[in-house]
């Protein structure tokens, strides 16, 4: 404007030139960090090597089994390179959409003050449907027995997904979250054709005087309420960069390796094919959730939001059901059962439950302090110091994979004498 009033000063009879426009600016678009290829590629080798070596060359798996595995795995690696090129465009949509959040655990700090875009685990749970879908067409015929089940644990996963982007945009309360799940699993539940039958342990038989009992709807009861545990318990033991996405993928590599053990270790075809099925839907998740990983390690560029989180359980649980491992799967998540047991009074609101149950951080130290509030992320606080959030992550993560390997342990312990 000053330049503008000179020249009507200096000469009256010209109209001074207009601007030229700028180039239009959107301050709200976040910055993103580059992906964490280094960290997640070293994860990936460790997990890889030994997996593919049990498929390729330790069991004898037969050519058409191992083809769709393969041509699952290669599916899913395409779907990491989408996944990671398209968080960061995603990013941009959802920040000038004001969805976004501050990291608690850093405030006080630069980073503390930073916009951090919210609800990327959309782009997870698109990615992961697209993929699923295009891989019936390199295995499922128009007359599988599979076909339905598989399109059923489809519908239940992408309501999922919906479910939790309205959580993250509607804020829903914590009473209907535990009804949502319900909800989504009822397609899973209706299309259910595999039997509702449990085998006795061997110790109980000679009490109960038989060998195999039918449960009938009890069994899809029980089901529903896995349904409900798997995608809350996810999303209650969280707080930490990488810990709602790293707890998935900890778990979904151990069900992978249980999965080919199964595999290789049975001759029943129906029983490989049960467990193939839940492989079909898990190598998606597993690089779907590295993606998302190499922008939510610490220090995290985006937020997953309970998007991913209600996705990821949910997943989880139709592999465990539709793969018929789901006490194996709960032995996986004890993790995440302790947190339940440990957030179980403030849930129920017998204790009072603030809105978030984050430890106290000190800017100036950079470290965690542990509350008195019921997480397993506040008792490791409390039982083994104050430590800096990557730290801890880190160690509840060790943690996932020692109660993954001791489920491994424990079902090679039980084999032939319980089961």
């Amino acid at each position: 404007m000053a330049a503008k009033k000179r020249a009507s000063v200096t000469d009256t009879t010209t109209k001074p030139e207009p601007e030229k426009p700028k180039p239009e600016t959107n301050q709200t678009d976040p910055l993103i960090r580059p992906a964490k290829f280094f960290t997640i590629s070293k994860f990936f080798l460790v997990f890889s090597i030994p997996y593919f070596f049990l498929i390729l060359s330790y069991y004898k798996i037969e050519h058409d089994l191992k083809k769709s595995i393969l041509i699952n795995a290669v599916i899913s690696c395409v779907g990491f390179f989408i996944t990671v090129s398209l968080i960061p465009v995603a990013s941009k949509y959802v920040s000038r959409r004001n969805l976004f959040g501050y990291d608690i655990n850093k405030k006080g700090t630069p980073d503390g003050s930073i916009k951090v875009p919210e609800s990327l685990g959309i782009v997870v749970g698109i990615v992961f449907l697209v993929l699923t879908i295009l891989f019936q067409y390199f295995n499922f015929t128009a007359d599988s027995n599979w076909l339905v089940e598989y399109n059923a644990a489809l519908a239940s996963i992408c309501f999922m997904i919906l479910l939790g982007f309205v959580d993250d945009v509607l804020d829903v309360p914590w009473r209907v979250k535990l009804v949502l799940p319900s909800i989504a699993a009822l397609p899973l539940l209706m299309a259910y054709a595999g039997h509702t039958t449990i085998i006795i342990p061997k110790p109980l038989a000679p009490y109960v005087g038989f060998d195999i009992l039918d449960l009938g709807w009890i069994y899809k009861l029980y089901m529903g309420l896995l349904a409900v545990f798997c995608t809350n318990s996810i999303n209650i033991h969280a707080g930490l960069n990488g810990l709602e996405v790293g707890q998935t993928v900890v778990i979904s590599c151990a069900i992978l390796i249980h999965n080919i053990v199964q595999i290789g270790g049975s001759s029943d075809f129906e029983y490989k094919q049960a467990h193939a099925f839940s492989i079909y839907l898990i190598q998606p998740l597993l690089a779907t959730s590295l993606a998302l990983l190499s922008f939510n390690w610490y220090p995290s560029s985006v937020f997953v939001g309970d998007t991913y989180t209600y996705f990821a359980g949910m997943t989880m649980a139709v592999a465990g059901i539709l793969g018929h491992f789901s006490e194996t799967l709960l032995i996986f998540f004890a993790p995440q059962v302790l947190n339940f047991l440990l957030s179980l009074p403030q849930l129920a609101g017998i204790i009072p439950c603030p809105r978030h149950r984050l430890p106290r951080f000190d800017p100036k130290s950079g470290l965690l302090t542990g509350t008195n509030d019921g997480t397993l992320v506040n008792l490791f606080l409390r039982q083994f110091g104050r430590k800096t959030e990557k730290s801890l992550c880190i160690l509840l993560l060790i943690f996932q994979a020692l109660c993954c390997g001791f489920c491994f342990l424990l079902r090679w312990f039980l084999t032939g004498w319980y089961k």
